[in-house]
């Protein structure tokens, strides 16, 4: 059967909405760089960590204060923010694919579970996206993050029209 407009998929906003997600305000820097660059048709995003309200969600780190299941929360409301970001600077229905995804992780020593923190970001990114929201991704357990977060995700996004 051809493919009709009235068929057409859902918009990355409208995705959002059925998932009773909003797009929380972009936090401000905290130093001097800027949370998102658009540059040709490419939107570089900042690394984003838990934020509530201008303020750190969580501190703490895998393996000791911070569950895994809380990390995979926590990495979700990062990867809400990256689209935040990217909506700030060229809209997110422009967003034609999610390229590349770096997680950081705060590890306790010997935690080694650092991809399965990760996962709640990518998760979003598909739930959003589709297949266009499974990009490259590198996984880093790192001792400390700013501000004390367990997880931050940096991104890359590809923009269209």
């Amino acid at each position: 059967m051809p493919h009709s407009d009235s068929e057409e998929t859902p918009s990355p906003t409208a995705r959002l909405a059925s998932l009773g997600l909003v797009l929380p305000a972009v936090s401000p820097p905290k130093g001097e760089y800027v949370p998102a660059v658009l540059s040709g048709h490419l939107v570089f995003v900042a690394g984003q960590v838990p934020m509530t309200g201008g303020e750190l969600t969580t501190t703490g780190r895998l393996g000791d204060e911070v569950s895994i299941e809380r990390g995979r929360e926590l990495s979700r409301q990062c990867a809400l923010a990256a689209l935040a970001a990217v909506d700030s600077v060229a809209g997110l229905d422009r967003v034609t694919r999610v390229l590349k995804m770096t997680g950081y992780v705060s590890s306790a020593p010997g935690f080694l579970d650092q991809e399965k923190v990760v996962e709640g970001a990518g998760e979003l990114f598909a739930e959003v996206f589709g297949a266009a929201g499974r990009p490259v991704r590198s996984v880093v357990g790192v001792a400390d993050l700013p501000l004390g977060s367990p997880v931050e995700i940096e991104t890359l996004f590809e923009i269209g029209r």
